[in-house]
């Protein structure tokens, strides 16, 4: 789908992002959310399969929030691993932004975020900042969670609940973007995170099933 036919519902220096990065075309999943509400402060549960474009519903989400509404925006992964990677390409792709990672010691405020418009953290060290009462708390718009199917797991889940319940009373104005390729009950979860449901099967590749047994497989 041509970007330049939603151009009216895209910010405009968003949309200068968009060109300055070379996109033509928004996938399925994409539009959904722009007609979801991604720009107008909609909380968003976006389900859709991997590769499928969700990782650009959040960098429109955090551009928003950072170049159209003049606030901060927290990037949250449940990896160190995954926050370094989210860093490292956030900063080749957005040159002009200030992002900073905060991955490391649960028991520092690290004051020096006040600095910076984009953070990446994982959901125990953004859980430890909250905590800590970071002053720059006050200036966050937008909070992106990502594998948010991880509410289910018994070791990161609960932190993850914690995390979004005390977000929600923080900040009143909160724009929660959540992102997940495997959610069991979509409709429950974003009932309770008062969200938007963004569903989408398409996928650029496509996916059969089979069964291998004695080296054939026989696809369904």
């Amino acid at each position: 789908m041509e970007v330049s036919k939603h151009k009216h519902k895209i910010p405009e220096k968003i949309y200068a992002e968009l060109e300055k990065r070379g996109f033509a075309k928004l996938r399925p999943c994409q539009v959904k959310s722009i007609d979801a509400g991604l720009f107008d402060d909609k909380n968003l549960l976006v389900c859709t399969p991997t590769a499928s474009g969700k990782t650009l519903v959040a960098e429109l989400a955090f551009l928003n929030a950072i170049l159209h509404d003049k606030g901060k925006a927290v990037y949250v992964v449940p990896l160190k691993a995954l926050a370094s990677e989210k860093f490292k390409t956030f900063k080749k792709d957005y040159p002009t932004i200030k992002i900073a990672i905060s991955s490391g010691d649960i028991d520092s405020a690290d004051s020096f975020l006040e600095r910076y418009d984009l953070i990446i953290t994982t959901s125990e060290k953004f859980d430890s900042l909250i905590r800590h009462k970071a002053a720059w708390l006050k200036q966050v718009k937008t909070v992106i969670i990502d594998e948010v199917h991880l509410l289910n797991d018994p070791g990161r889940g609960p932190t993850l609940e914690v995390l979004i319940t005390i977000l929600r009373s923080l900040l009143k104005n909160l724009q929660l973007i959540a992102l997940s390729a495997t959610i069991g009950n979509p409709k429950e979860l974003a009932e309770w995170l008062k969200a938007e449901l963004v569903i989408d099967d398409w996928r650029p590749v496509r996916l059969d099933k089979g069964v291998y047994l004695d080296g054939e497989v026989e696809f369904e």
